[in-house]
């Protein structure tokens, strides 16, 4: 991180943040003029440099603006079908290169979160962060010969999530090119989410309860908390050693190393998601370190989303196509699910039906197989192609209705992220619906004896 310049300062004010948000958009506004001036003079100019310039522009704004601003091009840069090229590389930073903050302001967090400086808690304590995301960075320090990992929220984050999501939602709209419409469904859900990541507290709690309860997975690796070095803004755990995937996969790994770390990550997505019904919902590639042998380090359960039961029974349903066979019992299916509403005609009922049955049979293939190889050439290239063949329709682009619930958001988001993290591993794995269920041998006596979920109460300690 040293080579990243430090952060003095963060605007936290409702109208100092807004107005960094109206000069990125008139920004915007400029590049477009000159990409529309050019495309006069030659009408074969592309749009990858206007991409670019707005990307840069956009990012240089959300990764000093920090917390929610730069959370949303975190959670856009896992979709790669979903955003230009330039964005989706750009805002991939945000996933832990975003510029830290200076040791002065470091300092005065500890000072109001813990009533101490780093220096009186610790025996060490590095002021230079070496990692810095969207709403905390990390930092190293010793306690009693231990090497720990600091993580300090932001200056702000919680107090600005409201604010900083009606101003940035006019420009992911433009970014993304959906109707508002569509943008309205799931901003409630973000915001929840958002609001729960900044409580430092209730990550601490869950931290401790899901990598307790996870603990028995094979290959998988969690850090012990320290409760006493904590606070709302301050998060402290034992310091995980490893890599970030594209460092590992620069490494040049065995094909069975990258089998065990793949394998590790699927099993810790299918226990969590089938068998306790809330899931580490934020699975880019900043939140796990690779070790050597294939194990794999799991950091940060600030996002965690809450499974519910009939949500779950639907939504899974998707993956077995015996269930899908008889058309009543699909229609009430993709009913429940958002895909098909009340007010489609049969001929809506019948294309959309048609065109979301092609993308579940592609997404869902892994769940068809015993072993699945996540490397194999043309899997995501499919998805991606059908993915923009969907997003060209205009019964689809021009659609005043919103496809799918609120709860597939997260579990959407947490599913691709998996996949694309699977697909650079270029892993092969276990991932059947009988593997997934013998995970269940992994839950904790108490729990197994019971046949008894984690409640709300359990997973916010």
């Amino acid at each position: 991180m040293s080579s990243v310049k430090e952060q003095n300062s963060i605007p936290t004010g409702k109208v100092e943040r807004a107005a960094l948000f109206a000069l990125t958009g008139a920004k915007l506004g400029v590049n477009y003029v000159k990409h529309y001036t050019r495309k006069l003079l030659d009408p074969e100019v592309s749009t990858d440099e206007l991409h670019e310039a707005n990307a840069e522009d956009i990012y240089g704004v959300l990764s000093n603006l920090k917390g929610s601003a730069l959370k949303v091009a975190q959670m856009l840069s896992l979709d790669r079908g979903f955003l230009p090229p330039a964005y989706a590389r750009r805002f991939a930073l945000s996933q832990y290169s975003a510029p830290p903050l200076s040791g002065p302001l470091v300092v005065n967090t500890f000072l109001k979160s813990l009533g101490k400086a780093p220096s009186r808690l610790f025996d060490r304590f590095n002021l230079h962060a070496t990692h810095a995301a969207s709403i905390g960075q990390v930092h190293e320090a010793w306690k009693n010969g231990k090497k720990l990992a600091v993580k300090i929220q932001y200056p702000g984050v919680a107090h600005s999530v409201k604010s900083d999501l009606r101003i940035v939602k006019p420009i992911a709209i433009r970014i993304v090119g959906l109707q508002e419409a569509d943008m309205d469904q799931y901003f409630e859900e973000v915001e929840t989410k958002l609001l729960e990541e900044t409580n430092y507290r209730l990550e601490l709690q869950r931290s401790q309860k899901l990598s307790a309860v996870c603990s028995h997975l094979p290959n998988l690796i969690f850090p012990r908390y320290y409760p006493e070095y904590s606070s709302d803004r301050i998060i402290t755990m034992d310091w995980l050693d490893g890599l970030h995937l594209q460092d590992f996969l620069a490494t040049q790994p065995s094909q069975d190393v990258r089998n065990r770390a793949g394998q590790a990550l699927w099993d810790f997505y299918q226990f969590q998601v089938h068998h306790l019904r809330q899931v580490h919902a934020d699975p880019h590639p900043g939140n796990f370190l690779f070790q050597p042998d294939g194990r794999v380090g799991i950091i940060d359960f600030g996002c965690v989303k809450e499974i519910p039961q009939d949500f779950y029974e639907n939504y899974f349903a998707l993956t077995r196509p015996d269930l899908l066979r008889d058309e009543a019992h699909r229609r009430q299916v993709f009913r429940a699910l958002g895909i098909l509403h009340p007010n489609d005609t049969e001929k809506d009922i019948r294309f959309f039906t048609d065109l979301f049955q092609k993308l579940i049979d592609l997404t869902t293939l892994p769940f068809q197989r015993e072993i699945f190889d996540f490397g194999a050439a043309g899997f995501f290239e499919e998805i991606y192609a059908y993915t923009d063949y969907v997003y060209s329709l205009p019964e689809v682009r021009h659609s005043k209705i919103v496809r799918g619930t609120r709860h597939s958001l997260y579990i959407n988001r947490t599913y691709f992220g998996l996949y694309s993290i699977l697909g650079d591993l270029k892993a092969q794995v276990k991932t059947s619906w009988q593997h997934i269920e013998e995970l269940k041998k992994y839950l904790p006596s108490r729990m197994a004896a019971d046949g008894q979920l984690p409640s709300k109460s359990e997973s916010a300690g």
